[in-house]
């Protein structure tokens, strides 16, 4: 699973014109699920999520994480993060994980979200998005966690 985080001061996500999912101050979470992923990868990525310090302290230091600040997420799924580019000029997508199970991943980890107190907005799964993000920094970090074996 491969996340890629943004720190916001607002974000939102439509589709065909109208807002799904919008959210202020927090963190955008572009997902990419790939086909060795399961429930507890999609967990330790939620927590570290929820955990991640990029937020500032009062001394401008980044010490503060979601569960600090209040903050919310929105998490938009995001099939192309898995895409291998090793090759060629045209991207691989075939270590992308299926629709049924990336679905269910991303629900997942939206639960998780939401069971550690993280405001929780989305995109439209599978649907062709409109993402409009304000980075704020800008800080953007790149969470690649694999499943254990």
């Amino acid at each position: 699973m491969r996340a890629v985080v943004q720190r916001v001061s607002r974000a939102r996500v439509l589709v065909d014109g109208a807002v799904v999912g919008e959210i202020g101050p927090g963190l955008c979470i572009l997902l990419g699920v790939a086909q060795t992923d399961d429930e507890g990868v999609a967990e330790r990525i939620a927590g570290r999520v929820a955990r991640l310090r990029v937020f500032d302290n009062d001394a401008g230091k980044f010490d503060r994480s979601l569960l600090d600040t209040g903050g919310a997420a929105l998490v938009v799924s995001q099939f192309t993060l898995i895409a291998d580019t090793t090759r060629g000029n045209r991207p691989s997508f075939a270590a992308a994980a299926r629709p049924e199970q990336a679905e269910s991943l991303y629900e997942s980890l939206c639960a998780a979200l939401r069971d550690l107190g993280i405001p929780v907005q989305t995109g439209a799964f599978g649907a062709s998005m409109a993402v409009e993000v304000v980075n704020d920094g800008p800080v953007t970090i790149l969470l690649d966690v694999e499943a254990r074996r």
